[in-house]
């Protein structure tokens, strides 16, 4: 219904435009991009599995933190397969990953790290209550020229 109605007035405004008076303005309007020719993209499909891997591996790293008086140290990547099962902990069935090394926990902070099955890797750091999300390869698949996602 919403997608239904923005088309709708998207269609309406070159209509409304035209019928005030002809003043031989040319207006153009184009479909709102939806993004669907990327995520076509393999390599975009493959870093977006990742990216929802990252956020996962965040959340179990948070519940881990709760159950721990707030801290994130010990924090490993065998630990967030605990907290949250579908978290894959290592290559294979063509599934995006957190590998062993992706995972670093210190008292007030964390990092994880999803690798893609493109190889495209996307973190997410945590240090002392400001969090970042970064990724390489820079300006490659899903990671923007600046390396943040």
């Amino acid at each position: 219904m919403k997608r239904s109605l923005i088309v709708l007035l998207v269609a309406a405004i070159p209509l409304a435009i035209a019928g005030c008076g002809g003043s031989g303005l040319t207006v153009t309007v184009s479909p709102p991009n939806t993004g669907a020719g990327l995520l076509n993209t393999p390599s975009f499909a493959e870093d977006a599995a990742a990216k929802e891997l990252a956020l996962s591996a965040q959340v179990a790293a948070e519940t881990y933190a709760t159950d721990n008086s707030g801290s994130y140290a010990g924090l490993s990547a065998k630990i967030l397969n605990q907290y949250e099962a579908t978290i894959q902990i290592g290559p294979g069935n063509g599934n995006s990953y957190i590998a062993g090394a992706g995972v670093k926990g210190t008292t007030n902070g964390y990092t994880v790290a999803a690798t893609s099955t493109s190889g495209d890797i996307f973190a997410i750091t945590r240090t002392g209550g400001t969090t970042t999300r970064t990724c390489m390869p820079s300006g490659q698949g899903g990671c923007a020229s600046g390396g943040n996602w």
